[in-house]
């Protein structure tokens, strides 16, 4: 009777413990924050906290101490790499660097660095299967490819292509500025806005080739003379594209089909009695599709909210919210939906705002991630 009774009670134990963790994991789910600087005011190069998803709350787990200017991150799918850029402003020759990280301490290690093929890279991003890793070389025009190895490391490019031209805003458009690389959906495409040429370039990707890019027919997507566009993103329904233009604090919507942009819209970030300096800088789409943010920086610092028509793709603003600092650039809305954390470089915070997943509207929640001179947060699974 007895050991009846004690094994009763170890299972209910055992039972009482495992409700409780599952209730836990439903209430809260922990994830890795990064956080990409520059590092020419104190900074150390990248930070590593812990963020939950459920409180909002931010906690330090470790940083890097010899990066330099590591401005934009972003992670092999399965969050056990990081690649960053190294963004040197004509000092030296830009790089891109391969770092291994640790879910267990929190803890990245470089593991090496290559040329980026090109002065100031500016961002970084993988394929599907993190087969090759595609570089942005802001002043220098360029597009590079690197072959990722199976334990992270970064072979030399294998491919850098280099583009020309320049548009009508003779201070900022005097030649080719290269600002992202950004696959299609299928994968099977990759757009790089060019900031200085005002367009939109379009290569043909293929994984299995040694140089994978080729350029498309057509090669290009021109916009408005003076726009500057800067960073590109795909809608969840893949019908769908919108362009944020740094120069006109603009986003564009286009019909997207097998590597193809049709315009559909074109609207304004700012209010219409704006007429401070422009800096339009990121653009992201909610999980469900439903709205559309993009970071203002300039005399505006804000964050502009759209709402996007699950049938025609088009944009209708909503509201506005202050950044709660100066020089907004990346920003991310976490995987549950539920804040957007961004990256003020100007102020040297990372504002965490509690997002309504109905209005799209956002809300001050008190919580801030103060370092020097923050650019670029991305999120990763513990």
């Amino acid at each position: 009777m007895k050991k009846k009774y004690t094994w009763f009670l170890k299972k209910s134990i055992s039972i009482f413990i495992t409700f409780i963790l599952i209730s836990m994991s439903s209430q809260s789910q922990i994830y890795y924050l990064f956080i990409g600087t520059y590092t020419n005011s104190g900074s150390k190069g990248i930070y590593v906290y812990s963020f939950d998803t459920k409180s909002g709350k931010a906690v330090w787990v470790s940083n890097t101490d010899s990066a330099t200017n590591p401005s934009y991150l972003t992670l092999s799918k399965n969050g056990n790499f990081l690649f960053s850029v190294n963004e040197t402003h004509g000092d030296n020759p830009g790089r891109v660097s391969s770092y291994s990280f640790n879910k267990e301490d929190g803890k990245l290690s470089l593991l090496n660095s290559q040329l980026s093929g090109g002065d100031d890279p500016c961002f970084v991003a993988t394929d599907a299967n993190d087969h090759w890793l595609t570089v942005a070389n802001y002043s220098s025009g360029s597009t590079a490819v690197f072959p990722i190895d199976k334990n992270g490391s970064l072979q030399p490019f294998s491919q850098l292509i280099e583009t020309s031209g320049s548009s009508v805003n003779k201070k900022r458009q005097e030649k080719s500025h290269i600002h992202e690389t950004v696959f299609s959906p299928d994968g099977k495409y990759l757009f790089t806005p060019d900031l200085g040429t005002d367009k939109i370039m379009i290569y043909k990707s293929d994984a299995q080739e040694k140089k994978p890019l080729k350029v498309s027919s057509p090669a290009y997507k021109s916009v408005k003379p003076g726009s500057g566009p800067r960073h590109i993103t795909f809608h969840p329904n893949k019908k769908f594209a919108y362009v944020i233009n740094e120069l006109s604090g603009s986003v564009i919507t286009y019909q997207y089909k097998n590597g193809e942009l049709s315009e559909l819209q074109n609207v304004s970030t700012h209010p219409k009695d704006f007429k401070g300096v422009i800096g339009a800088a990121e653009i992201q789409i909610s999980a469900d599709g439903k709205f559309l943010y993009a970071s203002n920086r300039g005399d505006q610092n804000s964050i502009t909210i759209f709402l996007i028509d699950e049938v025609s793709g088009k944009l209708k603003l909503k509201g506005f919210q202050s950044t709660l600092g100066k020089g907004p650039r990346h920003f991310i809305i976490d995987p549950s939906g539920n804040y957007l954390l961004v990256a003020n470089q100007g102020s040297d915070n990372v504002v965490i705002f509690k997002r309504d997943k109905k209005t799209g509207l956002l809300k001050e929640t008190g919580e801030q991630i103060h370092i020097p001179t923050p650019v670029c947060v991305q999120l990763s699974k513990k």
